[in-house]
């Protein structure tokens, strides 16, 4: 049975590959301004886990009042028991406004840290297995998963407080809802163009998410919300971009939000992309503070 988050989430979120590294001053700088501009929530990616605990410390110092998510860490070569000891330190300095999100990531990223990736769904229930027996567990009010499929997102909602899922549609949101029920948390990412050409904003989507189409694990999940090959192309086509990015102006942007809400999502993650700088690391404070002016609105 699924537990309710601990703090909740507020309807919308920032999710930035741009805010790992926080060790930085510019990044804890800019994190500092989305937390007076009234962002409460922040995430960031995992990835292998190098940094990225460290990373949450340094962005709830920086903005004290937001909740810090890991957007998913994947669960190869981790170490349960530190990972508690690490929460438990976190919350002691900054309180309990973390979460951790894992995910199976692929049989690559399993095979690099010497470990079979084996069936997912039952991978990902030994991991939070391993997670109950640590000598500082991480409750499941704490924790979320990296899903798409029915299994991993039943067994989200059985043993943690919900999932985020990657590349979804409102579609998505909305069938999930309807088979789970009210209770676990369901968190989508959403790429965001603040770009009203649909050629220049669908390139910045294609350079910022376009390679995670070729992925199994997506193309399977595009397929049951109804996409075809002819979709499913490298780069995604036009009618697969414009389902999973909100690109245009802010009021696009703030139907699309609308849009996951109403179709049942509890927070939408709102991960922007630049058609002026595709693919490389720069803060994009510019888009930032106009989506802040959204907040109000949620």
């Amino acid at each position: 049975m699924a537990t309710r988050l601990k703090t909740p989430l507020p309807a919308v979120g920032l999710w930035s590959m741009e805010l790992r590294g926080a060790a930085d001053p510019a990044i804890r700088d800019a994190a500092t301004e989305l937390d007076q501009q009234g962002f409460r929530a922040l995430w960031v990616p995992g990835l292998d886990g190098a940094g990225a605990v460290d990373d949450i410390g340094h962005l709830a110092e920086a903005a004290p009042h937001a909740t810090i998510a890991l957007g998913v860490l994947a669960i190869w070569g981790q170490d349960p028991a530190a990972l508690g000891d690490r929460l438990a330190a976190l919350d002691a300095t900054h309180g309990p406004r973390t979460i951790l999100g894992f995910g199976v990531s692929n049989a690559h990223s399993a095979a690099q840290a010497g470990q079979d990736y084996g069936r997912p769904v039952e991978s990902m229930s030994r991991w939070l297995d391993s997670l109950d027996a640590a000598p500082r567990p991480i409750p499941a009010e704490r924790r979320i998963l990296g899903a798409l499929g029915p299994r991993m997102a039943d067994l989200a909602a059985d043993r943690t407080a919900g999932w985020h899922p990657f590349l979804v549609t409102p579609d998505y949101t909305a069938r999930q809802r309807e088979r789970v029920g009210r209770q676990p948390l369901i968190a989508p990412h959403l790429a965001v163009v603040l770009d009203g050409d649909p050629e220049r904003a669908r390139a910045a989507a294609r350079a910022g998410i376009g390679m995670f189409i070729g992925f199994p694990s997506y193309r399977a999940n595009l397929a049951r919300l109804g996409f075809t090959e002819d979709d499913l192309v490298p780069g995604g086509s036009d009618r697969l971009i414009d389902a999973l990015v909100a690109w245009g102006d802010l009021d696009a942007v703030a139907a699309r939000i609308r849009e996951h809400l109403d179709a049942g999502a509890d927070h939408v993650a709102l991960h922007v992309l630049r058609p002026d700088d595709p693919g490389r690391p720069t803060l994009p404070m510019p888009q930032w503070r106009d989506l802040a002016t959204l907040l109000p609105s949620f």
